[in-house]
């Protein structure tokens, strides 16, 4: 970190700068299609009805210019919990269906398990509906590059799911990178304690379908199985299976990327290699340790720019958790290492800088955070920019993706061609790409 430190009047001047930019960071236009007026009642439908759908269906609906007028959960009881609130919800069990029947939607938010996410988001994108969809985006890289291309030619307003993204300390995380308070960035360091991971096979049984579960519903485009109870599947670890989730990486990866994509102007990666072990025939791997390569941008040292992502009990080295001194190491965050100093960004915290002593003093401007879903329901009205739209949640999903890939072939590294969306150096890698769906559930477009 050699180099000088940058005067606090030099400071000042490069965060006003980036102050007047950074709201809109990685936005998205309002959408040429601006089906609401301000006016207006936005006429919603929620796919999902419990976790994280119950807090977006919450969170969006708290605004009193949107109407819920549908729900659709593949276990019906969820769906159906919701009347109370709701006593004029209408209630699906097939989100097909609720498509084909709600004609005057607006918006709708997906909030299902990961594999469901781009079928859905689709659907509804065809019928001119805009979108909220958790992360990760999509379950493979074809289907985000998709998504991201159908929504940005019929002019939709869209929205991934990362709402730490519009937090005050994600915000000022960006503004001091942009600003140069740490120089230029050298390499970067990303860290979830979390494990998706499960190295044994699905038990061999088939149990009884639980009362209001729609199993082939649940199941969508991925191929069938039989039922396994005790939360095998539903409701509670499909993350840590192959074909219906997309293991700690994707589960956490676009939280803790999203303020270094973002900060860094980072593009496609170049490589990706990881070091952790393989998934098996059924589910993900724990403790994966990822290596990615970047081009290099006008906010690093280098004409590359090395990343590296590590879950589970993996972290990374000694010598470079030492650079945050005798500061406790977080459970999931990262750390920018640059030319005059290190930012250490806690997951959902604020951001620190160091050494310490070189930024005695030193004082955080002011930057407000944002409401995430308010910005999606705005720039539906017509009132403001999405910060996360498909446009730059499209390139970081696929990101993370290109790592969980990776994962299937341990001390390879992958040559990543982002235009030809293929690997060069590794055909096989390149079946990793893009799912087959099972037929019936096919969707226009994937």
């Amino acid at each position: 970190m050699k180099g000088q430190r940058l005067s606090r009047r030099e400071f000042l001047q490069r965060m006003a700068a980036v102050a007047a930019v950074v709201g809109g960071a990685g936005c998205t236009g309002r959408g040429r299609l601006r089906r609401v007026a301000p006016s207006e009642t936005i006429l919603h439908a929620c796919i999902g009805a419990s976790g994280m759908a119950a807090s977006d269906l919450n969170s969006i609906t708290h605004h009193p210019f949107v109407k819920l007028v549908a729900i659709a959960d593949v276990d019906l009881p969820r769906a159906e919990a919701w009347r109370q609130k709701f006593p004029g919800v209408r209630i699906y069990q097939d989100w097909r269906r609720l498509l084909e029947t709600e004609k005057e939607l607006d918006t709708l938010n997906v909030s299902t398990p990961d594999h469901m996410h781009a079928p859905i988001a689709m659907a509804a994108l065809q019928r001119g509906v805009h979108v909220y969809v958790q992360k990760p985006l999509t379950h493979d890289v074809y289907e985000t590059r998709q998504l991201t291309r159908v929504a940005r030619q019929k002019g939709l307003v869209t929205q991934m799911g990362i709402q730490i993204h519009s937090l005050q300390e994600y915000r000022l995380a960006v503004a001091l990178v942009r600003s140069g308070v740490i120089g230029k960035v050298r390499e970067v360091h990303l860290w979830s304690d979390k494990d998706w991971g499960d190295p044994g096979p699905p038990p061999q049984r088939s149990d009884p379908v639980p009362p209001g579960l729609d199993w082939d519903g649940w199941l969508g485009v991925a191929a069938w199985r039989p039922y396994i109870g005790e939360g095998y599947y539903h409701p509670g670890n499909w993350r840590r299976r192959l074909d219906f989730g997309t293991g700690t990486l994707g589960d956490m990866g676009c939280h803790i990327f999203d303020p270094v994509f973002n900060a860094l102007a980072l593009t496609a990666p170049v490589r990706v290699r990881s070091e952790g072990a393989a998934p098996n025939a059924w589910n993900w791997a724990s403790n994966a340790r990822i290596h990615y390569t970047f081009p290099g941008t006008a906010y690093t040292a280098e004409a590359t720019l090395p990343v590296t992502w590590y879950d589970g009990t993996q972290k990374p080295p000694p010598e470079v958790r030492a650079l945050i001194e005798d500061e406790p190491w977080p459970a999931q965050g990262s750390l920018c290492i640059g030319t005059r100093g290190v930012m250490l960004l806690p997951h959902i915290g604020m951001p620190k800088l160091f050494p310490r002593k070189q930024f005695e003093g030193f004082h955080m401007p002011g930057i407000e955070g944002a409401n995430h879903y308010t910005q999606f329901l705005e720039a539906v009205r017509g009132n403001d920019r999405t910060t996360a739209g498909f446009d730059y949640s499209g390139p970081l999903t696929e990101t993370v993706l290109l790592g969980c890939v990776a994962t299937h072939f341990p001390q390879t590294t992958l040559e990543w061609d982002a235009a030809a969306l293929r690997f060069k150096n590794l055909s096989e890698a390149n079946a990793y790409l893009r799912r087959r769906y099972r037929p019936s559930w096919e969707v226009r477009g994937l």
